[in-house]
């Protein structure tokens, strides 16, 4: 299924891409080239950032897919802190370089949310899930049963954003969130999923296949 309910540059950075690209243009036409080139840099990481493309979302039963893009860091068994029980998890490092927009792995229902004010260290690391501003959300479905899926934010992220709530029905591979800048997302998931990433994997979300639930 091939997902298209969204611009190819995100939302969430077309008042920064305005701004630069404006100033660019100013730089270019009054002041020099020496500072318009350096502009127009900036320029071109900021839309490279802020794009948002279209993703085909793999269909199949007890399937999960990839809520990020970017480096597998972390991929074994874990405590789920958020709903206290054993779980797989997976961790997705974001650099400035991935796509930032996030994906639901599995359809379901959202049952609880959680957010917490932290620190801004290194999103690479593993202490960054327990230090790390964060926002969580548990997902219920039935065919996979309870996932939660945590956003952290990183060294230079500032912003996360969520756009779903208790109570949301939500489809796999859907857009739901943005993290601006360097960061990464972590996946609790029931002790029997059977993954199809590996540490060191490379990964894209919503297209790239995370494993299967066992049922």
């Amino acid at each position: 299924m091939r997902d298209r309910d969204h611009p190819l540059l995100a939302r969430e950075g077309w008042l920064h891409v305005t701004l630069i690209v404006t100033a660019a243009v100013v730089a270019s036409i009054w002041v020099g080239s020496w500072l318009a080139a350096v502009l127009w840099v900036v320029a071109v990481f900021i839309i490279q950032f802020f794009r948002d493309p279209p993703r085909d979302i793999p269909a199949g039963v007890n399937l999960a897919v990839c809520p990020a893009d970017g480096k597998v860091v972390f991929a074994g068994h874990a405590q789920d802190p958020y709903l206290n029980r054993p779980a797989f998890k997976v961790s997705i490092f974001m650099n400035v370089f991935s796509v930032h927009s996030n994906r639901i792995p599995v359809s379901g229902v959202i049952r609880e949310q959680w957010y917490r004010h932290g620190r801004f260290v290194n999103a690479v690391l593993d202490k960054a899930s327990e230090e790390n501003e964060r926002n969580a959300v548990w997902l219920e479905s039935e065919s996979a049963g309870d996932v939660v899926c945590v956003q952290v934010a990183g060294l230079i992220a500032r912003r996360i954003i969520c756009y779903v709530q208790p109570g949301d029905r939500v489809r796999c591979g859907q857009r739901y969130g943005f993290i601006r800048f360097d960061s990464r997302v972590d996946v609790f998931l029931p002790t029997g999923f059977e993954p199809a990433v590996r540490l060191g994997d490379n990964v894209k979300a919503g297209s790239r296949v995370l494993g299967r639930f066992m049922g």
